[in-house]
């Protein structure tokens, strides 16, 4: 669950945002605001001298100059969120659009915003806008993109490697023969990497992060589960091919405003969209106002897709601070997995969840 300060009133913050999101004319959402009563979301930044709309064809702000530290490195340092309602990959009934005008970039993230509000206690088990968990609850704004996948023009992520789909089916198949064994929970539900870390694509929940900058050094910090990436800009090579880990390992270093991470060393049990330890990231930061941080990368891995794809997504600055995830319900359900085991067990019932015969608990 995300961790973030909750506000007081939630409910009648709910409330006023829902009536402003429809009441509010696309018209005046779409062009600059006269004030935050205006826009979907008041911590959007939507001012006189704000555009609300993310163009990624906009040159930069002629007003704006990109800080820096005291030690002359560009200044990203600050808490962000890559949170977005623009999907990763580009739907079929906008083939062919890469982009779309203003206009339907309001249209698109107000529909959006009606579909998250809509709300079924039948099907989920808590509201999660009561715990400040909805987008429409952040600074996220609408995109001109239709896609956050920018190469290929297609807006898709490649097709799988025949090596890919082997990969994949022994995977499966090995996970099945295992059964259901405490042993063998996946690494999220341990707790050991939730893979929202690197790269960030964006997601539903636990999408914060903070970026922490020191001389020689850039340090993330990820809300979800708690993993910190620290990235050397030193210019030192790689650790050795037989040294991997789950968030690879990463070096760094500036290009003009912009922070470059180039990541190898992946484990081989990663499975990140199908991808094992031959992944090679490039990604990219760049401030390009004081409230947006523009985070791209490029994924590559011959032997896992076709060819390297490019992402691109700005990710929202939002207030300080992050709290801890302790990562409390995923151990409960460790704990309700062996106790689960136990009780088949106990009632003759092996891993593979069959019996023979099943006899009521007296």
């Amino acid at each position: 669950m995300r961790s973030r300060a909750l506000r007081p009133l939630v409910v009648g913050v709910a409330l006023y945002m829902a009536a402003a999101l429809w009441v509010v004319p696309v018209c005046l959402v779409a062009q600059g605001q006269a004030g935050a009563a205006n826009t979907p979301n008041a911590k959007s930044g939507g001012t006189a001298n704000a555009k609300l709309v993310w163009d990624p064809t906009a040159p930069p702000a002629a007003d704006w100059t990109p800080p820096r530290t005291s030690w002359g490195d560009p200044d990203l340092r600050g808490y962000y969120l890559d949170s977005s309602y623009t999907p990763v990959e580009r739907p079929a009934a906008l083939k062919g659009k890469a982009l779309y005008t203003v206009e339907e970039a309001v249209q698109a993230f107000q529909k959006q915003i009606g579909l998250a509000a809509e709300f079924d206690t039948t099907v989920i088990h808590y509201d999660t806008k009561e715990y400040g968990q909805q987008l429409w609850q952040s600074p996220i704004r609408p995109n001109r993109r239709t896609s956050l996948v920018v190469d290929p023009p297609d807006g898709r992520i490649p097709p799988l490697t025949p090596d890919a789909q082997k990969r994949q089916a022994a995977r499966a198949a090995a996970e099945k023969a295992k059964g259901v064994d405490v042993r063998s929970l996946p690494v999220f539900t341990r707790c050991i990497t939730g893979e929202n870390g690197i790269p960030r694509t964006h997601g539903a929940l636990n999408r914060e992060y903070q970026i922490f900058q020191s001389p020689g050094y850039v340090t993330l910090f990820i809300q979800h589960i708690g993993e910190e990436r620290i990235i050397p800009l030193d210019g030192r090579p790689h650790l050795p091919s037989n040294i991997t880990t789950w968030l690879g390992d990463s070096r760094g270093r500036f290009e003009g405003n912009t922070l470059i991470v180039e990541t190898t060393n992946f484990h081989d049990q990663r499975q990140w969209r199908g991808s094992g330890g031959g992944l090679h990231l490039v990604e990219r930061f760049t401030l390009t106002d004081a409230k947006t941080l523009k985070y791209e990368f490029t994924a590559s891995d011959p032997t896992t897709w076709a060819r390297p794809w490019s992402y691109e997504a700005p990710n929202w600055r939002i207030e300080p601070p992050l709290y801890e995830f302790a990562c409390n319900e995923h151990n409960y359900g460790a704990i309700n997995v062996t106790v689960g085991l136990q009780i088949r067990e106990k009632e003759g019932i092996g891993p593979s969840g069959r019996a023979e015969v099943y006899r009521e608990e007296r």
